[in-house]
């Protein structure tokens, strides 16, 4: 395993100085769901959800949350994002999403990603509570990033 960056040499939590590191172009998809009942699923489909249309919420959850992730997330960096896109897609069993994160930055954007996602199902589950509170969330998990010292990884 490698240094763990965010701790100090007395083993405090500290945030990473990246002032050396180069500006590269990053990027980071993520990606989740939400399990719904064949009900919920059916009034997505119908855009009967009593709250209203709950994919274009969660679209617009999840980049304001990509855009909040130094605020929610405490040693990560406040990094200026270049682009932030949201796929929701309902399924048989629910609701897959799908967020892809861009910056040109000294640090990734995989955090960004993840926290797209999740915002976006937590607000699927808030819309949809009243008719599924047995809504899960599930399977967050980063798919691919480019770019940095590390170069580019896929799950």
């Amino acid at each position: 395993m490698s240094e763990l960056t965010h701790l100090d040499a007395a083993g405090n939590a500290r945030m990473v100085d990246v002032t050396a590191k180069e500006v590269t172009a990053r990027t980071a998809t993520a990606s989740g769901r939400v399990d719904l009942s064949a009900e919920t699923v059916a009034l997505l489909r119908s855009g009967g959800v009593p709250k209203g249309d709950v994919l274009a919420v969660a679209r617009v959850a999840g980049i304001m949350g990509a855009k909040r992730t130094p605020d929610l997330v405490p040693l990560c960096h406040p990094i200026a994002l270049s682009g932030v896109a949201l796929d929701l897609e309902v399924d048989d069993a629910g609701v897959a999403v799908r967020a892809s994160v861009r910056t040109a930055d000294r640090t990734g954007v995989e955090m960004e990603a993840l926290t797209a996602v999740t915002v976006a199902c937590l607000t699927v589950v808030d819309m949809v509570k009243a008719v599924d509170p047995r809504a899960v969330i599930g399977a967050v998990q980063v798919e691919t990033k480019t770019g940095g010292k590390t170069g580019d990884w896929a799950r």
